[in-house]
């Protein structure tokens, strides 16, 4: 008989209180002591109303990465299952605390369990997906009966003001009315931060559980240039020159580590790839969109591609009604990897789910277009 394999526990840990839109600078700083130019313009297109960080107002950092994943990690335990009982750790994140060692080596060094099998999926969006993905086929295989993954983000760290004050200071030496480039700007006010976890079994546990059908991934990096990049410079052919190859005062006169978007590209690629690699996955399993599905979870970096992202399935005559479609990104922002954890998190504990019924999860990657769908069924 082929294994069947279940996410049994959802959890969350969101890191202090729920900020609004007008105290994001008291947290992230102003750059030049002034308020941003394009704050408004892009929380308008965001729809993004609150986030978390976990950074106060002194710039002190109040959880680090691999923390918040262990707050999530907790919450999936009890007397029934310890951590001691869990075979597998994989742990994604867009940016770790440290280059080295990997993230999951951290989260596992916090939890101070039994020696056990870890990995570390790195990425943007896509891979809080692929640690599902490893925990499915891991299992799948035989090679562990259970594990735990998570998907987590510590973005406000990187986006404070200081980060990009020598490149303010030299960028004001040059012009009367310095501004940072739109592209680092633009995600100072997109991104927070937050933790998921998730505990995949053999076996279903409780009194809901999710089982997985498929996982499917895929990369478009060998027709796509790189859109969002980080400890680099994007040069004229589209490539990236890496921090590696930069001297230490460019590292700061440039803000080479701060995060950065090729905006107009990624406009014009993502939400076309996306219903490409969707378009893929409902004819390989020869899945109605309109049907064969309840719940619709579109991971969503701005609510302003929600839209097009309907257009776009229309104009390629897949329908998906509205209705079927569950976002929270207003209420959590964006938070990558973690993302499709918060919001599965929240419909899983809802009340809504009956069993039966289906609930597709599609993460697009801009980092240089990867994407990941999943198929699970409430039993």
């Amino acid at each position: 008989m082929e294994k069947e394999v279940f996410i049994n526990r959802i959890t969350k840990f969101l890191p202090n209180n729920s900020l609004d839109n007008d105290s994001m600078e008291n947290y992230l700083g102003k750059i030049g002591e002034e308020p941003s130019r394009v704050k408004s313009i892009i929380l308008r297109q965001n729809g993004i109303k609150s986030r978390y960080y976990a950074l106060n107002q002194k710039n002190e950092i109040t959880h680090t990465n691999a923390e918040m994943v262990v707050c999530a990690i907790n919450g999936l335990l009890d007397d029934s299952i310890t951590i001691d009982d869990i075979d597998m750790l994989i742990c994604a994140t867009s940016v770790p605390d440290q280059i080295v060692p990997s993230h999951a080596s951290m989260v596992h060094g916090l939890l101070k369990n039994k020696q056990m099998e870890i990995m570390s999926p790195s990425g943007v969006c896509a891979c809080g997906v692929h640690a599902l993905k490893i925990a499915y086929m891991s299992i799948k295989s035989g090679n562990s009966k259970n594990a735990i993954c998570t998907g987590s983000e510590l973005a406000s760290g990187m986006l404070h003001s200081k980060n990009y004050k020598e490149e303010y200071d030299k960028l004001r030496l040059l012009e009367e009315k310095p501004m940072i480039a739109f592209e680092k700007d633009f995600l100072r006010f997109m991104l927070s931060d937050g933790a998921g976890a998730m505990l995949v079994e053999k076996e279903r546990r409780g009194k809901i559980s999710l089982k997985i059908e498929w996982i499917e991934t895929v990369s478009y990096a060998n027709e796509a240039q790189v859109c969002m990049y980080m400890g680099a410079e994007k040069i004229e052919n589209g490539e990236l020159k890496s921090w590696k190859s930069f001297s230490e005062k460019e590292w700061l006169d440039n803000s080479v580590f701060a995060l950065k978007q090729d905006v107009r590209m990624l406009d014009s690629k993502v939400i076309k790839l996306a219903v490409c690699h969707l378009k893929t996955c409902f004819e390989k399993y020869n899945l109605n969109p309109s049907k064969d599905f309840n719940y619709f979870l579109p991971h969503l970096s701005s609510m302003v591609f929600k839209e097009k992202l309907q257009q776009e399935l229309e104009d390629e005559n897949i329908l998906i009604p509205l209705e079927k479609w569950f976002i929270n990104l207003s209420k959590v922002g964006n938070v990558g990897s973690a993302s499709i954890y918060l919001a599965l998190e929240e419909l899983y504990h809802s009340g809504k789910l009956k069993k039966g019924e289906r609930i597709f999860l599609s993460v697009p990657e801009s980092g240089r277009f990867s994407y990941a769908s999943t198929l699970l069924t409430v039993v």
